[in-house]
């Protein structure tokens, strides 16, 4: 288990620090609803990795290590395109970076003030599970548990891993808002303005790291 759980945790802080969801909850936490909408959003995210993990693992059923003890051809395969894949999309957030100013947010947050749980809930999920980068990177830990051939609990534990370390990110911000008492208020503001402020540039470079990573390791499969 130790090996497919150390194949994940790249994965993990990838998907945790994706500035779009940590900003999300942070507005939600600054509604009237937010004891409620916080920890449903919380919830969906983790859900969400979860299905979409499992998915995948599912998928790639006993395809493990071959006969002689290698990754088999296609994690080599499937690694070099992920790869790619998250290198363009590091490329498209550096070029679409705004040249002044913070980047414009989704236009969606504007109704967060009317989220009750099931919706928080809903977005955390779609968030999680279907956002390109996330997914991307989703595939990628699935598939990096299924190569080492590990027993299905194993590859659960490391899947479980993957999914609370994916957590951490929005996971933050509520634990800020029920543990900080005043000081939340203030912590979140500043959290918020600074991710909103950087949000490109640390996708971009986030990307590119692990993009470039994949790349290799996929290279080096093959």
């Amino acid at each position: 288990m130790g090996d497919a759980i150390g194949q994940v945790l790249s994965f993990g802080v990838g998907v945790a620090i994706s500035p779009i969801p940590i900003i999300a909850v942070v507005l939600m936490l600054g509604t009237p609803r937010a004891r409620t909408t916080g920890p449903a959003f919380l919830l969906g995210w983790l859900v969400g990795l979860l299905v979409a993990g499992g998915v995948v693992l599912l998928v790639a059923g006993g395809a493990g290590a071959d006969d002689d003890g290698g990754s088999p051809t296609w994690v080599g395969v499937l690694k070099v395109v992920l790869g790619l894949a998250l290198l363009a999309l590091a490329v498209r957030q550096w070029r679409g970076r705004p040249r002044d100013g913070e980047a414009e947010l989704p236009k969606w947050m504007q109704a967060i003030d009317g989220f009750r749980p099931p919706k928080a809930l809903g977005m955390g999920v779609l968030l999680s599970a279907l956002n390109p980068k996330n997914l991307l990177l989703t595939v990628g830990a699935a598939a990096a548990i299924a190569q080492t051939g590990a027993a299905t609990g194993s590859q659960v534990g490391a899947l479980v891993i993957f999914a609370l370390l994916g957590a951490l990110g929005p996971g933050v911000p509520v634990a800020i808002y029920f543990l900080a008492g005043r000081r939340a208020v203030e912590v979140l503001a500043d959290l918020k303005a600074w991710m909103g402020a950087n949000n490109t540039a640390i996708m971009a470079v986030l990307l590119l790291v692990i993009g470039a990573k994949l790349l290799g390791d996929g290279i080096s499969t093959l």
